[in-house]
């Protein structure tokens, strides 16, 4: 019976591998930090399997057979087949004995692994692959509306209100040759960040809206996130947005909050579609959210071709001549993110053609941190202190309870213990060094992200990878956001999650040396 056993797990397997049919899925398992001090692993990952599975469009549940004697009535028989009591309790099942000569199976390999005359032995072959493909497309919208909702409800919090400080570093790639030579000369090839004085000050939220449909609810495919679309807002603060200036007297003079036109214009930029819709999360938009992590982007083609503005998949195509990706960790009350800026150079945009990609380099990075209570992250903005004591507390004074436990997870110590809990594999040392950068920051956060992509690589040849570790609280947290090579760099490969108790992570840290999640 072992050799059956074997089987069944073989078959199941390739059922499974059909299920994740050409599109994007999203998969988390039950994490056993709550339970458990051991770790669990969550992905969201873009297949392209070209299986074409007919065993699941059975209509009957499938158990299999090793016996390889005749499946007859025989109460000798019964006594040697295994599944002789199954059979009676349930005569409703197909039992399948692999070992019949005829029998073939599908392993999720493409048409290539079911041999022709099999495959159009008793059906039209242009109707079962449409047929597929339908069952396919399908499934690929149920993932999308899946992925609108989840975004919309649990990293946009329904609509509701973010506050939030964000620390821009400008890197000193783009600001000409004289700085540049400023570097290390042991890391030309490195940028140096700088660090903004200021601190913005910055109120997110994103909502759903209602658009004009082009289905019909009569339609059969239709789906009502068809007529939907999430819209984001940031902007900086007003005075309105402080409850301890709006509570103060009326013969008090507050200073109106007064910002550069640099700092508005850094908040404006966009790092999703204008109107995002459901199709925006399948891969090659490069959006997608999983547990507690998430991913959103945006581009500017180098070439706009006809009909961009109308064909999504028309507007994740590359070359770009700007890029700029957002990864983000959520806890119950918190949110801490990164935003990527990415551009040519102005010499390099200046003599661009999409056949020769110059590359991208980073221009800003931003890192947010951000409650989603509808207070700001210092006390001091909310009108009190951090300090406990309530004796000093006034009628105008802001309180939360977790106070203490927020300013040391968004502004404790900088950098994840011992660095990131799981390297992602990056290439050769050379690759590494050329074109990756490893940052610490303040609440305990590490984040290793590319400050050059190369968009003129074969579309086949190694990604890219942005890691970000971050411990809200007892479960410690890494995403990885992986996007394809070449002029697809918008895409998503993966957007993998690792999931530890924070005290045990060096216990279970993996020693791999860098290894993509198993899909």
């Amino acid at each position: 019976m072992i050799k059956g056993t074997t089987v069944i797990l073989v078959l199941l397997a390739a059922v499974v591998s059909t299920l994740l049919l050409d599109g994007v899925s999203a998969f988390s398992i039950v994490s056993p930090a709550v339970t458990s001090s051991a770790p669990s692993t969550a992905a969201a990952f873009l297949t392209s399997s070209a299986s074409s599975s007919l065993l699941s469009r059975r209509k009957h549940c499938l158990l299999f057979s090793s016996s390889s004697d005749d499946q007859d009535a025989d109460n000798s028989d019964d006594e040697d087949d295994a599944y002789a009591d199954l059979k009676k309790d349930y005569p409703d099942l197909e039992f399948v004995n692999y070992n019949d000569p005829e029998y073939r199976m599908d392993r999720g390999l493409g048409d290539d692994d079911l041999d022709e005359q099999y495959l159009t032995a008793d059906k039209n072959d242009d109707e079962t692959l449409a047929e597929i493909e339908r069952m396919r497309e399908e499934r690929r919208r149920k993932n999308d509306e899946y992925q609108f909702e989840t975004y919309h409800a649990s990293v946009l919090r329904g609509g509701e209100v973010c506050l939030g400080e964000w620390s821009v570093y400008q890197t000193d790639t783009f600001m000409g040759e004289d700085v540049i030579k400023g570097r290390n000369e042991a890391a030309m090839g490195v940028p140096r960040l700088l660090r903004w004085d200021k601190v913005l000050k910055v109120v997110s939220r994103g909502s759903k809206i209602a658009v004009e449909n082009t289905k019909d609810e009569d339609d059969k495919d239709w789906m009502r996130v068809d007529g939907e679309r999430i819209v984001h807002e940031e902007r900086l603060a007003t005075l309105d947005d402080f409850p301890s200036l709006m509570t103060r007297s009326d013969d008090e003079e507050v200073e109106e909050l007064l910002w550069e036109e640099e700092e508005v214009l850094h908040v404006e930029k966009t790092y999703w579609p204008r109107e995002m819709s459901s199709l925006d999360f399948r891969g090659a938009g490069g959006n997608m959210c999983v547990g507690k992590a998430y991913t959103i982007c945006d581009a500017v083609p180098l070439v706009k071709k006809d009909g961009y503005d109308n064909n999504v998949l028309e507007r994740h195509q590359g070359p770009f001549s700007e890029m700029r990706s957002e990864v983000g960790l959520l806890s119950d009350s918190m949110r801490f993110r990164v935003k990527c800026d990415y551009a040519l150079l102005d010499e390099d945009e200046e003599s661009a053609v999409a056949t020769a990609p110059p590359p991208l380099h980073l221009r800003t990075l931003t890192v947010c941190r951000e409650t989603l209570d509808g207070y700001w992250p210092e006390p001091a903005d909310n009108g009190g202190t951090d300090d406990g004591d309530d004796t000093k507390a006034t009628e105008s004074v802001v309180r939360r309870k977790n106070q203490k436990a927020i300013t040391e997870t968004l502004f404790g110590p900088p950098g994840a213990p011992g660095g990131l809990y799981d390297p992602p594999p990056v290439g050769s040392e050379e690759r590494a060094t050329e074109n990756y950068m490893l940052l610490d920051f303040e609440g305990g956060a590490t984040l290793l992200l590319p400050h050059r992509l190369d968009q003129n690589t074969g579309d086949d040849s190694l990604g890219w990878v942005t890691s970000l570790d971050w411990t809200p609280g007892k479960v410690r947290y890494q995403v990885d956001r992986k996007v394809l090579a070449g002029t697809k760099v918008k895409g998503l490969k993966t957007l993998e999650l690792s999931e530890v108790q924070g005290e045990d992570a060096d216990t279970w840290r993996p020693k791999d040396g860098g290894a993509n999640m198993r899909q």
